[in-house]
């Protein structure tokens, strides 16, 4: 007799999970979905109120076999799917196919895999959330129809084969008219002027900027502009007549979401979105580590939230004053933005004292660098501001406006461990100057350039984009983008993503006949009406 039947998805997170309950208990994987709609045709009932004819996936007959028996065996069968609205469905699929009750206390979730949450969960059981499979189903349903109603009109058109859908079709969108905007884009000729003095106490050199005449400001276009001014100034005296000291400070990032994750990644450590997800799942699920056995390192990695919970910010709190000190340390809260699904925390080490460095070597290279940016991330989210001391200096020359900026670190705050955007080296050190000393000219140059186009997105900032504008949700980013990809509506050219002919030809049709489901505005729309199911709203 099996005391605890735990069904998961993965065979990884069984392993991990085993470990934790043990006894008479046994936890299987149903490895991923094991029902979902027929591939060979539409699939949903239109005219009974949008059914869906669910059946059991091919080639699973054995596995779900083996689960019935095992369900059967079982006193008590708790589904642990994952925390999010897919393993909640998930979830259900399997109560209808082990035959028991939704409205039972079945279903238990954990963010993180360790012994304290598995526990937990085990204790804390609840009823399978009906809202939640509704939205997934909503979702499902409404992409099925999409895909299978629009998809024969590009095999008609185009060539067999070709796929269109609600997110995707918005996704190869959004790169097409970046494109257009590119191509249509006229450069516009712009000149700057630059000032390079010294001051003649120290002599230490330092360059302004040419801002405008008279205190207004003025724009260069043209060579004509700039010549008369550089003959102007020929013989200009350069005198300070504004000195301005201050402090800058710079607060760290919220810990990661997952498209948050996912930019990072992308830009930091050159990982392509898939690649990311695949690594963090394995984080999630459990490595074996030398010294501690199999052990989940970091919380669920489909997430929209920045929350993150009291006993995580203590470990946090102690284990920065420790190695840093108490004036590194900050209590921070981030706000989670209002359309966040906040079931789940922020993306953050599960066990704050594995610090990156002593798993190193249990930890393939792309998974340490991945658990010690999440580590780091989460971390500085908890230290204190950086501060830089700040200097603007105006100086005149012939009724002609100049300004230098200057800034130097006073306390590096988090930014000793982690920093989002690594800071431009265009502040130098501006030496102490009075209103009113004259300072010396160098030299003076100007430089002609041209307004750039648009850049082309990249994974990254498609992600970042799709975000934005409420299209698609953290478990959908990374298999949207991967599929527009291998349909070859879209290619990777040195990481920018560039639509294919076939691509645009793909776009322009589904624009023409489908323009009022293939927008931004109506896949937002849906999603907000998914989250509103999800809510009981």
């Amino acid at each position: 007799m099996i005391d605890k039947l735990v069904i998961v998805e993965s065979p990884a997170k069984a392993t991990t999970i085993n470990k934790f309950i043990g006894g008479k208990s046994k936890v299987v994987a149903s490895m991923g979905h094991i029902r979902d709609l027929p591939k060979s045709k539409l699939g949903i009932n239109i005219e009974k109120n949008f059914e869906p004819e669910y059946i059991n996936i091919r080639g699973k007959a054995s596995l779900i076999n083996s689960l019935k028996k095992d369900a059967k065996e079982a006193k008590k069968v708790y589904l642990a799917t994952d925390p999010d609205r897919e393993g909640e469905a998930i979830a259900w699929h399997l109560a209808y196919i082990l035959g028991i009750d939704p409205e039972s206390v079945c279903r238990i979730t954990f963010n993180e895999i360790t012994k304290e949450a598995v526990k937990n969960g085990i204790e804390n059981p609840r009823k399978i959330d009906l809202n939640l499979t509704d939205a997934q189903q909503a979702r499902r349903v409404l992409d099925r129809i999409v895909g299978y109603k629009i998809s024969p009109v590009l095999w008609k058109k185009v060539k067999r084969g070709l796929s269109a859908g609600r997110v995707q079709s918005v996704a190869v969108k959004l790169i097409c008219d970046r494109e257009e905007e590119i191509e249509a884009f006229v450069p516009e000729e712009y000149w700057n002027i630059n000032l390079k003095v010294s001051d003649k106490k120290t002599k230490t050199k330092f360059d302004c900027k040419f801002i405008g005449e008279n205190g207004k400001k003025i724009e260069l276009h043209s060579k004509e502009e700039v010549d008369k001014i550089l003959s102007n100034l020929e013989n200009a005296k350069y005198k300070v007549v504004d000195v301005k000291n201050g402090e800058r400070k710079r607060s760290p990032a919220p810990p990661f979401t997952t498209s948050t994750l996912q930019q990072d990644a992308s830009r930091k450590l050159n990982f392509a979105i898939k690649k990311t997800m695949s690594i963090a799942q394995n984080l999630y699920e459990g490595i074996k580590l030398r010294d501690y056995g199999i052990t989940g390192l970091i919380t669920y990695m489909r997430t929209d939230s920045t929350r993150i919970s009291e006993e995580a910010r203590r470990a946090a709190k102690n284990q920065i004053i420790k190695i840093y000190g108490q004036e590194y340390y900050e209590n921070r809260y981030y706000k989670t933005k209002s359309e966040a699904q906040d079931a789940h925390e922020a993306i953050r080490p599960a066990h704050i004292e594995l610090l990156p460095e002593m798993i190193k070597d249990s930890l393939t290279t792309d998974q340490y660098k991945l658990y010690k940016l999440i580590y780091n991330r989460f971390m500085a989210s908890q230290m204190a501001s950086a501060i830089y001391d700040t200097t603007t200096v105006s100086i005149d020359g012939n009724n002609y406006n100049f300004k230098a900026n200057g800034q130097t670190i006073r306390f590096k705050g988090y930014m000793i461990l982690y920093v989002e955007n690594e800071e431009k080296e265009e502040f130098e050190k501006i030496p102490e100057l009075i209103v009113g000393e004259e300072v010396k000219k160098e030299r003076i140059d100007s430089k002609q350039s041209f307004t750039e186009p648009p850049s082309r997105y990249t994974e990254a900032s498609l992600v970042k984009t799709l975000e934005e504008k409420g299209i698609g949700r953290p478990s959908t980013y990374a298999p949207t983008i991967t599929t527009i990809l291998t349909r070859r509506y879209i290619e990777k050219v040195q990481k920018q993503l560039v639509p294919t002919d076939l691509g645009k030809v793909v776009n322009k049709l589904l624009i023409e006949n489908y323009g009022d489901i293939i927008n931004v505005e109506f896949t937002a729309k849906m999603e907000e009406e998914f989250d509103k199911i999800a809510e009981r709203k």
